[in-house]
């Protein structure tokens, strides 16, 4: 006959442990209680999940991002405010070069409780909620890097970018560096008589149909 062992337990106490769900982006609010004035505050680093930012500058997906959060709770949700920091990626808007940077953030979010007067009374995209006693920061995170990055980066203020007729970088270009150009005016004349022409050339051909008229 098998007996159970003596430390073994039925298996619904088992499976009712609550497992731990605070990690990442995700902070869990069921310790905090729904109590006004109560909170406590989270620090860690947590990699990117995915590329976070813009199509020229991003947080790399795999990059550190520093998170220091206080989570307060209040009526109608739990207020997230704190700092957020990391290394971004981009290419510069002028030159095209690559170039690092940083980005800051500072976040004042309410997630509002799902039987709250907020919850109950805005849009889905109004204010952010807070689902099965947890917050997920990550949507947060994303719309504010992506409202905080700029649409065109540079990898300095002062970016001389490309140069117009080479595509040279004129940060490396030598000094004075410069290009011969043709008068707009007899621009339609050098094509017609020849790609490359010098001005001078083009002006030459201009006076001799002139002539011949």
């Amino acid at each position: 006959m098998c007996f159970p062992k003596e430390n073994s337990l039925p298996s619904h106490h088992r499976s009712s442990s609550r497992p731990t769900r605070d990690a990442g982006f995700v902070l869990d609010t069921l310790s905090l209680g729904r109590r006004p004035g109560s909170m406590h505050t989270v620090s860690r680093v947590v990699p990117a999940p995915n590329r976070i930012g813009l199509d020229l500058v991003a947080i790399e997906k795999g990059t550190d991002v520093e998170l220091d959060l206080r989570l307060e709770s209040v009526s109608e949700g739990v207020l997230v405010t704190g700092s957020v920091h990391a290394d971004t990626v981009g290419e510069c808007s002028r030159c095209l070069e690559p170039f690092t940077d940083t980005v800051d953030l500072h976040l004042t979010e309410l997630f509002a409780y799902p039987d709250s007067a907020t919850e109950e009374t805005t849009e889905e995209d109004e204010v952010y909620r807070i689902v099965d006693d947890e917050i997920d920061l990550e949507p947060v995170i994303v719309d504010a890097v992506g409202l905080e990055l700029p649409l065109q980066p540079l990898c300095s203020d002062d970016c001389e970018g490309l140069c117009p007729e080479c595509g040279v970088r004129l940060a490396i270009a030598e000094s004075g560096h410069s290009h011969e150009t043709m008068d707009p005016r007899w621009a339609g004349l050098a094509a017609k008589f020849g790609a490359g022409s010098e001005a001078s050339n083009a002006h030459a051909d201009a006076s001799k149909i002139n002539e011949e008229k």
